[in-house]
């Protein structure tokens, strides 16, 4: 292995207070990043900074607060949007998370475009916020929501996709690009060429594949791609949805009010430029200035270098805690980010998280609200670990050790 990988943990646990604490008398090993990342001290800091230092409402002030505030909320924009390859900051519109980001094509997208005997077309790995604001479109309008099919290592049937886009009136294809249960990196390119082809467009959730992967918006070529600071080391409550820009143009505002308006008068109302037409209100400027922040971290670190050491930690995990009796894996593709979600034979995922608890472990349990595809998989959820760049060979360890102890006090 590189031995730059070895140094990364080391170089960067420092930066992230949170971890060096016990829980329930035990050393704290954070493994729950796929739910939601720490955050490094200079992000807290950027928050911190704003409300000490600048706070004051953004774009409609002409005082030097509001100037600044101003200033730093769209630098963070212009960051972001660098990061993620779109072509203009105007791509890329603030949200409060990928949730919203979704809700926000399908109610204004959705609402414009879909018809009678419409299809969406979600796959089954996909989380509920992927799949349930486009079923409450569909009703409204009539059209349907139907799976894409998956094989049992957690691969897309892209074959049963391809017939699926031939033989239905397909207007949009909604997918992961990496599964939160499962870990499957899917060929997102690939996808999105082949709604293009059918006539439709793609709606690609990136929450997972943005902390863990390099992630080009152009080069994917996708009409929407979501994403949420949260899970890359920045703030809770914000979350960007990048759009072509001739999609966004045609699309309706989803809310109303100050900010997304050119001139409103009782004679009617005229609608502001990108981004702005999607962003009403006052918006969660700190937040959104600490994520540039977080971007900045990412980018200082080296994406690249945080996707080769997690995958070696997950490498590591599948091998060690493959070897205890009873493992059963859930998603084995052979393209995965750092997931890795199990259960073992004759313990309750519950029981054992509860356990890994107790022992200062911190795992996520249940069916990580992608409830379909566990109903399909025939369990009532998994145990999920889930790496970040700040994880170690320490933390496998004793991961390890944490699980082995449970299965002992559980059989």
């Amino acid at each position: 292995m590189d031995m730059t990988l070895t140094a990364l943990d080391t170089e960067l646990r420092d930066q992230f207070p949170i971890l060096h604490q016990n829980v329930h008398g035990n050393p704290l090993v954070y493994l729950d990043n796929a739910a939601t990342s720490q955050k490094p001290k200079r992000v807290v800091d950027a928050l911190d900074k704003y409300y000490h230092g600048y706070n004051a409402n953004i774009h409609r002030g002409v005082h030097a607060l509001a100037q600044r505030a101003t200033e730093a909320y769209e630098e963070a924009r212009k960051r972001i949007a660098a990061f993620i390859g779109a072509p203009d900051a105007a791509n890329v519109i603030y949200t409060s998370g990928t949730t919203a980001s979704i809700n926000l094509v399908a109610q204004s997208w959705g609402r414009a475009n879909l018809s009678q005997g419409d299809v969406v077309l979600v796959s089954r790995m996909d989380h509920h916020s992927n799949m349930v604001p486009w079923q409450l479109v569909a009703e409204e309008m009539g059209a349907r929501v139907l799976p894409i099919e998956i094989d049992r290592a957690g691969n897309l049937l892209l074959d049963a996709l391809q017939e699926q886009l031939k033989t239905l009136p397909v207007k949009v294809v909604a997918f992961p690009h990496v599964s939160n249960a499962l870990g499957t990196i899917n060929p997102a390119a690939q996808i999105v060429a082949m709604a293009h082809a059918a006539g439709a467009i793609a709606m690609v959730d990136g929450a997972q594949a943005v902390p863990h992967a390099k992630v080009d918006v152009q080069a994917l070529n996708a009409d929407f791609y979501a994403f949420s600071g949260h899970k890359m080391y920045g703030p809770t409550g914000i979350g960007i949805l990048y759009g072509k820009a001739e999609l966004l143009d045609q699309m309706p505002p989803w809310l109303g009010g100050g900010e997304m308006i050119a001139t409103v008068s009782f004679d009617g109302t005229t609608y502001n430029t990108l981004p702005h037409k999607f962003e009403a209100g006052t918006p969660n400027i700190a937040a959104g200035i600490a994520l540039g922040e977080a971007v900045d971290f990412m980018q200082e670190v080296g994406v690249e270098r945080i996707a080769a050491w997690e995958a070696h930690l997950l490498a590591l995990t599948t091998k060690k805690l493959g070897a205890i009796d009873g493992m059963q894996v859930y998603g084995t593709a052979a393209h995965k980010a750092g997931v890795y979600s199990f259960l073992v034979e004759g313990v309750h995922p519950y029981d054992l998280g509860t356990l890994l608890d107790q022992q200062g472990v911190a795992v996520r349990t249940g069916h990580h609200c992608t409830e379909p595809l566990m109903d399909w998989l025939g369990i009532p959820g998994t145990v999920r670990a889930s790496f970040a760049a700040y994880n170690s060979e320490s933390d496998v360890d004793r991961l390890e050790a944490a699980v082995r102890k449970a299965v002992s006090m559980l059989r």
